[in-house]
C-alpha cells in the first residue's frame, strides 16, 4: 500500500510541476557522505516503502543495512559462501539486489551473484526470504532462480529490478571483449540481453509450485510472462525482453513513467546510453555490429529487427565505461525531476532530460559538483524517497546527491522538504496539494474534527489543539480561527460564533 501511495503521489507531483519544473532554475549540487568503511561497495537500494533502510550490495557477497545514519554490524545476508571466491575478479561477486513490490507482505527479495571459478565464473540468480527479525534475512530460504553458462571471462552485467509489469528484469553481458561469439544479437542465448521473468506464476505469489514452468530443471524456476516478444520465435529464447547489449552494467525504470535507460558499456568507441519507452518489448540495440552511433564493421547475422540507436552516446576520449544512473523523482529537490543522472568509470557525472518525441535536452557535466569524496565510481542507487546515492568503490563510502542548500518548503519546522513527508507517509495530505495538512485547514476554518461541517463534534478537538498550543498538531490548523498562526484565547470568541451560527449561519463548510 506504501509502494502504491508513493506511486499516485509521485504522478500528482509530476502533473503540478509540469513544465514548470522543467523550467526552474536547478539549486547547486553537492554529496555528502552517509557511510564509510564498506568493502567494495557495488550498489544501493531499497525495500518498496521503506523509507528508513538503504540496503548497500558489497561485491564480496554481503548485503548491509544502512539504519537511521548507522551501518549494521549484522550483514542483511551474506552469500560468499556460495561464490567460490569469484568476487577477486573486478566484474564478478555480487552484482545485484531487487525487492519483489510486495515485500511488505512476502519478505522476498533476488540476489544476482556469480560462482564457482574465478576465471570462468558463472551467474546465477536466487530469491531469498526476510526472518523473523527484518534486518536479518533467512539464509536457507534461497532458491535459484536461474544460472546459465558463460565461456569467456568479461561481462556479467548484474542489474535487476522490477517492471510496473510486475515482471522481474535482469541485464546480462555478453561474455567477452569483441563479443567473438555474437552472443548479443543471438537470440538462442541469454548473453549480451535483458530478461523478462515472471517469478509469481499464476497465483501472483512467489514461492509457490506454479512459479516453476520447468520443473525438470534445477537451474530454472520461473514462467516465461505471455507476452515476451520472442516466445513465438523459433529456436529462441522466450526469456529474452531486449537483445544487442555488450555489458549493460546498471540499467533503471523511471519510477514515474516506466521508461527502461541501459548504460552500456562500450569496447574501444562509444559509451551509450540507450532506451525503451514503457511497455516496448523486442528492441535489437545494436552489438556487435553498431557501438552506439558507430559501426563496429563486425557482422551480427540477421536480427529479425532493425538496430534501435541509443539516445546519447560518447567517445572514450571522454569516459571508458559508463556507469548507468537513474532517473531523479525524488521529494527534496523536485526541480530535478526527470533529469538522468548518470556517470563513468572515470570518476565524470553527468546529466540530461530526456522526452519521447522531444529528444535529448539540458545535457549538463556534473562532475565538479558531484566528484567529492575517493574512490572510483561503481553504482549509483534510490532510496524509497526517490534520493540518489554515488557507491565508491575503492574507498568503501556511500554518498547520497544533495542540493548544497536547504530547500523549502518546509511548513512544520523539521527539517525535512514537506512533500517529503507527505511522500512518507508522516504527514497527510487529504486535499492532495502537497501541503502537509497540519500546516493548512483542508476543510474550512472551526472544522476542527475535519467532517467537512462544524457543530458540537468540533468542541472536543478544538479545546485539545488549544491545550496543546501548536497549529502543527495534525488538524490544528483549522482551530486558528484568528488567522494569526497561533493558538490562543483570541481563537475563542470566533469559534463560538461559528458555533452559534452568527458569523456563519451555514454549518456546512463551503
Amino acid at each position: 500500500m506504501n509502494h502504491q501511495r508513493q506511486t499516485f503521489l509521485l504522478a500528482i507531483s509530476a502533473h503540478l510541476l509540469g513544465a514548470s519544473t522543467a523550467a526552474a532554475s536547478e539549486p547547486t549540487l553537492t554529496t555528502v557522505s552517509v557511510a564509510s568503511g564498506l568493502t567494495k561497495p557495488l550498489f544501493v537500494t531499497h525495500a518498496p516503502g521503506d523509507y528508513q533502510r538503504l540496503f548497500i550490495v558489497e561485491e564480496n557477497g554481503k548485503v548491509k543495512i544502512l539504519k537511521n545514519g548507522t551501518v549494521l554490524s549484522t550483514p542483511f545476508i551474506d552469500v560468499q559462501s556460495l561464490m567460490g571466491g569469484s568476487e577477486t575478479y573486478l566484474e564478478y561477486g555480487l552484482l545485484g539486489m531487487a525487492f519483489h513490490p510486495n515485500y511488505a507482505s512476502n519478505g522476498t527479495f533476488y540476489l544476482y551473484y556469480t560462482a564457482g571459478n574465478s576465471n570462468l565464473a558463472q551467474p546465477v540468480i536466487i530469491s531469498c526470504r526476510v526472518s523473523a527479525d527484518p534486518d536479518v534475512a533467512d539464509f536457507s530460504s534461497r532458491t535459484t532462480i536461474l544460472t546459465f553458462t558463460y565461456t569467456l571471462k568479461q561481462h556479467r552485467a548484474g542489474w535487476m529490478d522490477f517492471g510496473r509489469d510486475g515482471y522481474l528484469y535482469i541485464a546480462t553481458g555478453d561474455g567477452g571483449e569483441n563479443d567473438p561469439s555474437n552472443a548479443g544479437a543471438d537470440l538462442t542465448v541469454l548473453k549480451g540481453k535483458i530478461l523478462r521473468l515472471d517469478v509469481d506464476g499464476p497465483d501472483n505469489i512467489p514461492g509457490n509450485a506454479d512459479d516453476d514452468a520447468f520443473p525438470a530443471d534445477p537451474n530454472k524456476n520461473y514462467v516465461i510472462p505471455a507476452d515476451n516478444p520472442f516466445l513465438a520465435t523459433p529456436g529462441a529464447a522466450a526469456e529474452i525482453c531486449h537483445y544487442g547489449l555488450r555489458n549493460p552494467w546498471r540499467c533503471c525504470f523511471d519510477r514515474a513513467t516506466g521508461e527502461l535507460y541501459i548504460g552500456d558499456v562500450g569496447q574501444v568507441q562509444r559509451e551509450e546510453v540507450s532506451f525503451a519507452a514503457n511497455g516496448t518489448l523486442g528492441l535489437f540495440y545494436g552489438w556487435r555490429c553498431w557501438e552506439g552511433t558507430l559501426s563496429t564493421g563486425l557482422s551480427c547475422g540477421s536480427p529479425p529487427t532493425a538496430p534501435t540507436p541509443p539516445i546519447h552516446d560518447y567517445p572514450r576520449t571522454v569516459g571508458i565505461s559508463i556507469i548507468g544512473g537513474y532517473v531523479y523523482r525524488g521529494c527534496a529537490i523536485p526541480e530535478l525531476g526527470g533529469t538522468y543522472i548518470f556517470g563513468d568509470w572515470t570518476n565524470k557525472f553527468y546529466s540530461f532530460r530526456y522526452t519521447i518525441g522531444g529528444g535529448l535536452t539540458n545535457y549538463t557535466d556534473r562532475t565538479a559538483a558531484l566528484n567529492a569524496g575517493t574512490g572510483t565510481l561503481s553504482s549509483f542507487g534510490e532510496d524509497a524517497y526517490g534520493e540518489l546515492y554515488i557507491c565508491r568503490i575503492t574507498s568503501g563510502e556511500i554518498r547520497k546527491i544533495v542540493a548544497a542548500s536547504p530547500q523549502g518548503p518546509d511548513c512544520n519546522a523539521n527539517s525535512k522538504r514537506d512533500n517529503c513527508d507527505i511522500a512518507d507517509g508522516s504527514s497527510p495530505d487529504i486535499n492532495a496539494n502537497l501541503v502537509p495538512d497540519e500546516c493548512e485547514c483542508v476543510t474550512c476554518l472551526g472544522d476542527a474534527n475535519g467532517n467537512n461541517q462544524i457543530d458540537g463534534d468540533d468542541i472536543q478537538p478544538f479545546a485539545n489543539c488549544l491545550l496543546t498550543g501548536s497549529i502543527a498538531t495534525p488538524g490544528c490548523r483549522c482551530a486558528d480561527l484568528s488567522n494569526d498562526n497561533a493558538l490562543s484565547a483570541a481563537d475563542i470568541s470566533p469559534m463560538i460564533d461559528k458555533l452559534i451560527g452568527t458569523s456563519d449561519p451555514n454549518p456546512l463548510c463551503p
